[in-house]
C-alpha cells in the first residue's frame, strides 16, 4: 500500500493501515501493535509537508473517531473527536453559533493534525490553534486514556504539540467564542510601505498578513477585522471564477509553465501582480479565513522573532534575486502572538511567521536551505508541518522548553511506540 500526502511530494508503505470505530477498537489496535513492538504512526489528513506522518509500519487513520462530542454554549467548550476535519467543524460550530477564535488559511487538516504540528492563523494578539485547546484526550501505548489539562502542567502544554510523538489523541476540548462575521479587505501596496509600516498594520487589524512575487515590489496586504456588518458572502458563479478558474486553474497552468520556461518567470511574477486590486468581503469567519486552494506545492515557513519580520523578508527577496532562483510563487507573512506549548514555534514570542514555496515537481531544496539560513541567523524556529532541514541537535537550542518535552515524552512513551524517522530526526531518540 502506498500512502501520499496532499503535496503528492512524499511518500510511504505501510505494513498495515488500520481505521478504528471508535475509542474501543482503537485501544486493541494500540494495546496489540505496542505489544508487538511496532512502530505507530497516526495519519490525519496528510496536509503536512514533512515526513511527520510517514511510516513503514501501522498506520492509524482516526477519521472514524470525528465529530462534535459535546457542546456547551454558555461556555463556548466544545469537545471534538481528534479526527475531526477543521471543515466539518467549522460548519458544525456556526449551526451552534459559535466559531473559532482564530484558523489558518486552510481547513483540510484533522483537529488532531493541526493542533500537534502547530498550525496557525494569523493577528498581533491571537495565537495558534494549540492556543484554543481547553483539553486533550491522549491515549498511550497501553490502550489508556488520560484527559488532560492545564492543571496537569507539562504533561498538557507538551501535548498541545506533541509533533505526533506522545500518543493518539483521540478528543480535544476547544475555547470557541460567539459566531462572528469578518470584513477582509485585500490592498496592493508599495513593499517599501508594507514593510516600513509592518507593526503599524499589524497592530491596526486583527487579522493582518502580506504576500509578495519575487522580482516585484507590489504585495497584496489583506486585513480581516470583525465587524458588526451583515454577511454578505459572494455567489457562486463569482466564486467558481474567482476561485476556480483563475486563482488556481489560471494560476496552476502559469506555474506549470514557468517550470517548462523559467526564463517566463519575471513575466508571469508581473502578470500575477497584476490581478491583485483592491477588494473586500464580509462573511463568517470561517469562510473568510479558509481559501479554496487546488494548486500542489512544497513550502517551509518559520517563526522569527516578532520585529526581525521586516529585515527578514527583504533580505529573502533580495537573495532570490542575487541568485536568480527560479521561483513563481509569492512569500508569505504573518503575525502570530506567542503561547506556552513547550514546541510551540512560538513559544514565550511574539512571531512573525514568513513562508516560501516552490510549485510541484520543481526542484525546492537549495532554495529552501539558502533561505533557512537567514531564518536561523534570528533564531527561527521552522513549522512542524512544513519543509525544513533541522534535527534535533539543532532545535534544541531554539527551544527554552525542550527538555521539558524529553522528560514528558520519557514519560507518556518510554519505549518510543509513537515514533518514525520524522520523530527521530527532529526530536531524536
Amino acid at each position: 500500500m502506498i500512502w501520499r500526502n496532499w503535496a503528492g511530494a512524499e511518500e510511504c508503505r505501510p505494513v498495515d493501515i488500520v481505521r478504528p470505530h471508535g475509542r474501543g477498537e482503537l485501544a486493541e489496535v494500540v494495546t496489540a501493535g505496542a505489544e508487538a513492538g511496532r512502530q505507530i504512526t497516526v495519519a490525519g489528513s496528510g496536509h503536512s509537508f514533512t515526513r511527520v506522518a510517514m511510516t513503514d509500519d501501522l498506520m492509524l487513520d482516526v477519521s472514524g473517531i470525528a465529530g462534535v462530542i459535546d457542546a456547551d454554549r454558555a461556555s463556548g467548550l466544545v469537545k471534538v473527536g481528534g479526527g475531526t476535519v477543521l471543515a466539518d467543524l467549522n460548519r458544525e460550530l456556526d449551526r451552534l453559533g459559535l466559531a473559532m477564535a482564530n484558523l489558518g488559511d486552510i481547513d483540510r487538516q484533522t483537529i488532531s493534525g493541526a493542533i500537534s504540528t502547530a498550525t496557525h492563523g494569523t493577528g498581533a494578539k491571537l495565537g495558534n490553534i494549540p492556543s484554543q485547546v481547553e483539553a486533550i484526550d491522549l491515549m498511550g501505548p497501553d490502550g489508556t486514556v488520560r484527559s488532560l489539562s492545564a492543571a496537569d502542567g507539562d504533561l498538557f502544554q507538551a501535548a498541545r504539540v506533541g509533533v505526533g510523538a506522545l500518543g493518539v489523541i483521540t478528543a480535544v476540548t476547544l475555547r470557541t467564542v460567539p459566531a462572528f462575521n469578518l470584513h477582509r479587505v485585500d490592498e496592493p501596496m508599495d513593499l517599501d510601505q508594507a514593510l516600513d509600516r509592518f507593526h503599524e498594520l499589524a497592530a491596526e487589524n486583527e487579522h493582518f498578513e502580506f504576500f509578495v512575487f519575487p522580482r516585484t515590489r507590489r504585495p497584496l496586504v489583506i486585513k480581516r477585522n470583525r465587524t458588526d456588518r451583515p454577511a454578505a458572502p459572494r455567489g457562486k458563479v463569482e466564486r467558481f471564477i474567482g476561485d476556480v478558474v483563475i486563482e488556481n486553474g489560471l494560476g496552476d497552468l502559469m506555474l506549470w509553465a514557468t517550470g517548462k520556461v523559467p526564463a517566463a518567470i519575471p513575466r508571469v511574477a508581473r502578470f500575477s501582480t497584476g490581478f491583485m486590486s483592491q477588494s473586500e468581503q464580509t462573511d463568517v469567519s470561517h469562510r473568510v479565513f479558509a481559501n479554496y486552494r487546488t494548486i500542489r506545492f512544497n513550502e517551509m515557513e518559520y517563526a522569527l522573532p516578532r520585529e526581525a519580520g521586516p529585515e527578514a523578508v527583504s533580505r529573502v527577496l533580495r537573495l532570490i534575486e542575487e541568485e536568480d532562483f527560479p521561483i513563481a510563487m509569492p512569500i508569505e507573512c504573518r503575525v502570530v502572538a506567542g503561547d506556552d506549548a513547550l514546541l510551540s514555534p512560538t513559544f514565550e514570542r511574539d512571531s512573525t511567521y514568513i513562508a516560501v514555496h516552490q510549485y510541484r515537481g520543481l526542484e525546492w531544496r537549495p532554495y529552501f536551505e539558502a533561505i533557512e539560513a537567514i531564518f536561523a541567523e534570528y533564531g527561527g524556529r521552522p513549522h512542524w508541518g512544513k519543509r525544513h532541514s533541522r534535527d534535533a541537535g539543532s532545535l534544541a537550542a531554539a527551544y527554552p522548553s525542550w527538555e521539558r518535552f524529553a522528560t514528558v515524552r520519557d514519560e507518556l512513551d518510554p519505549s518510543r511506540v509513537f515514533s518514525n524517522g520524522y520523530a527521530r530526526k527532529v526530536l531524536g531518540e
